[in-house]
């Protein structure tokens, strides 16, 4: 089985994750690895990953899996807000609206991901100007929370679901 990983990555932290997905898998059946193109339509499978961008993935992910045709797509990516697998299943099934219906969705994946320092000081200034503001709280705490991921763990989990995922489709790992 022939399968690209595909990933369009804002800050780094879904780049860390198709490498992880990539070493998961067996090298000589790689077409493509990097950003999306061409060559990732000469694969059975298409690993295709994100940032999330408004609680979907990017315009440029979503332009891409809209140019699919007849493909099987294991979608993944991070998410600076979550920590729930019912928030990353929302995210996924937006993702997976920009698939054309001749597509199918082979699997999903997301995890948590590391946000700018800007964001942190965007949020510290909120709390500093609204000190009771509960939810301006919320997003300087979920920062720090974001902060050390995609850590090992979550790495180790894309691995083990790129190799099911192939598993499943048909492939030998």
């Amino acid at each position: 089985m022939k399968y690209a990983v595909v990933y369009i990555s804002k800050t780094g932290n879904t780049a860390k994750v198709a490498r992880a997905i990539r070493e998961a898998l067996p090298e000589g059946s790689c077409v493509a690895y990097g950003a999306p193109g061409e060559a990732a339509a000469r694969a059975d499978l298409i690993f295709a990953g994100s940032w999330t961008d408004k609680g979907a993935c990017s315009g440029e992910m979503a332009a891409f899996l809209a140019g699919l045709s007849g493909k099987k797509v294991a979608l993944f990516g991070t998410a600076g807000f979550g920590g729930s697998q019912e928030y990353f299943d929302t995210v996924l099934a937006r993702m997976a609206k920009a698939l054309p219906a001749d597509c199918s969705m082979a699997g999903g994946f997301l995890c948590q991901g590391r946000m700018p320092q800007a964001v942190k000081t965007r949020y510290e200034a909120m709390v500093k100007a609204q000190p009771m503001d509960a939810q301006a709280r919320a997003m300087l705490d979920n920062w720090a929370l974001a902060y050390p991921h995609p850590d090992e763990a979550d790495l180790e989990a894309a691995r083990a679901f790129a190799r099911r995922v192939v598993r499943e489709n048909g492939g030998e790992k």
